[in-house]
């Protein structure tokens, strides 16, 4: 057999058959996904949600509502961080191109219609679309609502340390070293110069001073590697029973726990009740919504503790090693609230949701921010980088529903597994497992009395 060699230029063919037009099956991850989407009416859902934003006749064709959110759950499934990767992405590949409903002939949508149709559709919207996929995790028996952790982690701003402006006056730094090695001395000042002035300054980058013009929503923040950004704070709220994110947040970085962690209750609050106002998911959860919380050492502070057991909400905070002895004068129902919340931590129902919460709320942040390519985010301003994320982190929840009915909960899972029935075998095992440990769980939790719904909570 003669060798074949690839010709360098080709001419493109003037007429092609559509029979002879190359044909995919569709990758299997995303065609049941598609199944899961129709069989819960995902687009007749979007499309009558959506129908607010676009006019009947003027304009031409815009994007599908069904396709615009599917682009944004294949930026979560594949691991793509930028609008314009996405658009790139289901550009080239067949099987994405089917899951969108797109054919070959068909252009698919590029990052500029992907951004405007993102700025079209409000903020609210996007949650609503987050609360529907939040109702069938609750259908799938994956949602419980009564026991909730929440953690934060940062993510990196689209803007630049270096174009940072004074609040005051809008100069910028360089500029500003430069008046402020002048005022020392020096006439001509070198970058070393300014290095050294730099160097020996203190609350260099406050968040007061400067800020950046171009994202004035971000805020400069010390990340977890040690390195300062502009950043933001994402905070969640997770189930701890299925591991389901029941609530996702987005503040200022420089905010602390304590101030933040009020908005994302209220917000998990409201969206468990639209499951539970919905007839089909009523009787899927657990009666006792947000009973518990689950939080790390940032969280504890006695106004916070405070606070829940006026919700009457038992907190299972972890408490920071102080020196000496606190003083309680006039802070009786903050002491109370401490020790109550010292007193379950340290319990054995309470040792065991600590250990859940840094395995379950940590998997959520891996999942969506480090494999699922969030971790820096292409977008600015707060509202468009929440409208990505509640879509991003919802298809988070999709994936437990795919891996609890179908083994797999992300594409790339599919390559090198094991067979259909194997891994439909392992997923009732697994469920069978969540089970048991619910019901050990049970054994071993404190009982009270709820004599409040949720919403007389929230209310009060």
């Amino acid at each position: 057999m003669a060798m074949g060699k690839r010709k360098r230029k080709r001419q493109a063919d003037i007429w092609v058959a559509t029979a002879d037009l190359p044909e995919s099956k569709g990758h299997p991850f995303y065609q049941r996904l598609n199944q899961l989407l129709d069989k819960h009416g995902f687009d007749g859902f979007v499309e009558a949600l959506c129908a607010r934003f676009y006019h009947e006749t003027i304009g031409r064709p815009s994007i599908a509502p069904g396709a615009y959110f599917r682009m944004l759950l294949i930026g979560y499934f594949e691991g793509i961080d930028s609008e314009r990767g996405i658009a790139w992405r289901c550009s080239d590949s067949l099987g994405l191109r089917e899951f969108l409903g797109y054919g070959l002939m068909q252009m698919t949508p590029d990052h500029s219609s992907l951004s405007r149709t993102r700025q079209r559709i409000d903020l609210d919207t996007h949650r609503e679309v987050f609360t529907w996929v939040l109702k069938v995790v609750a259908a799938s028996d994956l949602l419980r609502g009564k026991t909730v952790g929440v953690d934060a982690t940062t993510l990196e701003a689209n803007a630049a340390m270096r174009s940072i402006v004074r609040r005051d006056s809008g100069q910028s730094y360089n500029g500003f070293l430069t008046d402020l090695a002048k005022s020392s001395g020096i006439e001509t000042p070198t970058r070393e110069d300014l290095a050294k002035v730099d160097k020996t300054r203190k609350n260099k980058a406050s968040n007061q001073d400067w800020h950046n013009p171009h994202d004035p929503d971000a805020r400069i923040t010390k990340m977890k590697d040690g390195t300062t950004h502009l950043a933001y704070k994402a905070e969640h709220a997770v189930d701890m029973e299925t591991g389901a994110v029941v609530a996702v947040t987005l503040h200022a970085a420089d905010q602390g726990d304590t101030e933040t962690v009020h908005e994302t209750l209220a917000e998990a609050g409201e969206q468990l009740l639209e499951v539970v106002e919905d007839p089909q998911t009523a009787s899927r959860i657990d009666e006792q919504l947000l009973a518990e919380v689950v939080n790390d050492k940032g969280y504890h502070s006695g106004p916070m503790l405070k606070v829940l057991a006026k919700m009457e909400i038992l907190s299972y905070v972890s408490e920071p090693q102080r020196k000496g002895r606190r003083n309680w004068n006039g802070k009786e129902e903050e002491r109370d609230a401490v020790h109550a919340n010292r007193e379950r931590i340290s319990s054995d129902y309470g040792k065991l949701l600590l250990r859940q919460r840094g395995e379950l709320v940590e998997r959520s942040f891996a999942h969506n921010y480090e494999t699922g390519g969030m971790r820096r985010t292409y977008l600015r301003g707060r509202a468009n980088i929440l409208k990505r994320l509640l879509v991003h982190v919802g298809g988070f929840n999709l994936a437990l529903v795919m891996r609890a009915f179908y083994g797999i909960g992300k594409p790339r899972q599919v390559q090198g597994g094991p067979s259909r029935a194997i891994l439909v075998l392992i997923s009732r095992f697994r469920r069978a497992i969540g089970r048991l440990g619910r019901l050990l769980t049970a054994q071993i939790a404190p009982e009270r009395p709820f004599g409040l719904t949720l919403r007389l909570r929230l209310a009060a």
